[in-house]
């Protein structure tokens, strides 16, 4: 790839990142193919292939993905309605909603919900996808007191008032683009004087793993801005909102992250937390490759209401 391949594939990918954040907010509008391209200053048609060429996916594939997973989150974890959650996301009637959420779980939003008590774990491991079945109950009940005695002895849990943050970062679909989305931060922020010990690296994640497939959840690697500075093509910048945050502070192996952010959401839940309509994140206090037992020195943030 020349270097003017690589400026215009910058330059997509960043007007690609203004479509990511415009259709997280607009879930529940009239998103056509009319309306988003304008977004990234694209022909319908050009904007097309741009997007289907970095996703992988057609925006309406990747709309409708979106729409059905944030909906299993929603009956996961609200006490509302099948029908409620349907016209939220732009259905007409549940049987239309049935039918397409059916495809991506293998059962009715109904079925769903009863079916996935241990709403913890990454339903797609446990059922349809790859033919496991659901763990019984007293296996389930075992893995749960198992995860909150784990998470009393190696973690400090906190509530927070955070303030908003500034962020400059690079997006990466899937965990095994991240150390190189990482990569292209810190090669962008060295010369500018902005990486530094002080400096705090931070993964957002837009998509949760319990119902995304892990090739296709979204994520920024970010780093904390204390100054306004421009950016170019493939940096975009954004915000993590100002509000009230669980905070887990953890020393952990790479193998344990997961078993983490589960035993945390474990504890929101007994503790009579509701996790709120804003984006779960990580910020990373060492270089887990400088560390003796190569662990990281992490906080997790879970946003409440």
């Amino acid at each position: 790839m020349t270097a003017g391949d690589k400026e215009i594939l910058a330059d997509y990918k960043n007007r690609i990142n203004r479509v990511f954040d415009f259709i997280d907010k607009n879930l529940e509008s009239n998103l056509s193919l009319n309306t988003v391209s304008e977004i990234a200053f694209f022909s319908p048609f050009h904007f097309h292939r741009v997007f289907k060429f970095i996703t992988k996916e057609t925006l309406n594939e990747y709309i409708t993905r979106r729409r059905i997973e944030k909906s299993a989150l929603d009956l996961l974890h609200k006490n509302i309605s099948t029908t409620e959650i349907a016209h939220k996301f732009g259905y007409s009637d549940n049987s239309s909603f049935s039918r397409t959420f059916k495809k991506y779980f293998g059962v009715n939003p109904t079925e769903f919900k009863k079916q996935n008590p241990n709403r913890h774990s990454k339903i797609r491991q446990l059922k349809s996808k790859n033919g496991q079945e659901y763990p019984d109950y007293e296996k389930y009940i075992c893995v749960i007191n198992n995860l909150k005695n784990w998470i009393k002895m190696n973690a400090r849990i906190e509530i927070n008032e955070m303030p908003k943050m500034d962020l400059a970062y690079v997006t990466s679909i899937g965990p095994h683009n991240l150390e190189n989305a990482y990569k292209k931060i810190v090669q962008w922020a060295t010369p500018k004087g902005l990486m530094n010990d002080q400096t705090k690296m931070i993964t957002v994640y837009h998509d949760s793993f319990k119902v995304t497939e892990a090739n296709k959840v979204r994520m920024s690697a970010s780093i904390l801005l204390d100054k306004a500075i421009e950016t170019n093509e493939e940096i975009g910048q954004t915000t993590i909102k100002a509000g009230k945050y669980i905070v887990g502070s953890f020393e952990i192996g790479l193998n344990e992250f997961e078993k983490s952010w589960t035993a945390l959401f474990i504890w929101m839940n007994e503790s009579g937390y509701k996790k709120a309509e804003r984006e779960l994140f990580e910020i990373y206090h060492n270089n887990f490759n400088e560390h003796p037992q190569r662990k990281a020195i992490v906080d997790f943030y879970i946003p409440i209401e």
